[in-house]
């Protein structure tokens, strides 16, 4: 990925928002259903953001997932066009890497990333999270485990998964090589 936005800056613009929205550290910590800690510990660029987080943020905030990740707002409204390698990095867990494609398109009602999960989250498999929507993931490269609830599921190069995001999921490499597949979340 091309444009990398460093964790220190979207801290940065997030406190900026939410003293500019007039809203208090206790509010948006129950917003978010986490605690004030971890609220202040986002931040303070303590720990990365999860994604579920970021978009609630811009919800919350009522702003483009863009402006949180570069500080500018999307401008395109009848198309987007973002060459290979050149989306923005979303969310950077070890091992897990995500690259919006449609930020430069505002109001979107859809985020379609590309997930590159390396070889050991197989191992260190991610924390399942949850968040709402619809979720689509459809398998580029390699193959994927999608832990969904108390089921894991083998996705192949060419397979898909749609699911519910409200129940917990995770996805990981599968079979000692990483992997890359697509998602798309409707927000």
């Amino acid at each position: 990925m091309n444009q990398n936005t460093g964790i220190d800056e979207i801290a940065s613009r997030i406190k900026d928002l939410r003293d500019i929205c007039g809203f208090s550290v206790e509010e948006m910590a129950s917003y978010l259903e986490i605690s004030e800690q971890q609220y202040l510990d986002y931040e303070d660029a303590k720990v990365d953001f999860p994604v579920s987080i970021l978009y609630a943020l811009a919800a919350k905030f009522g702003v483009d997932l863009t402006e949180i990740l570069t500080g500018v707002s999307p401008k395109l409204t009848n198309c987007s066009l973002v060459r290979k390698g050149r989306g923005i990095a979303v969310d950077r867990y070890k091992g897990y890497d995500f690259e919006s494609i449609a930020y430069k398109f505002i109001g979107r009602k859809i985020e379609p990333m590309i997930v590159t999960v390396g070889a050991e989250t197989e191992k260190n498999p991610p924390a399942k999270v949850s968040h709402s929507g619809q979720e689509f993931n459809f398998v580029l490269e390699g193959t994927i485990k999608v832990s969904f609830g108390e089921n894991d599921f083998i996705l192949e190069e060419g397979d898909c998964f749609y699911f519910d995001p409200t129940v917990p999921h995770a996805q990981s490499a599968y079979g000692g090589k990483a992997a890359k597949f697509l998602t798309v979340i409707l927000l």
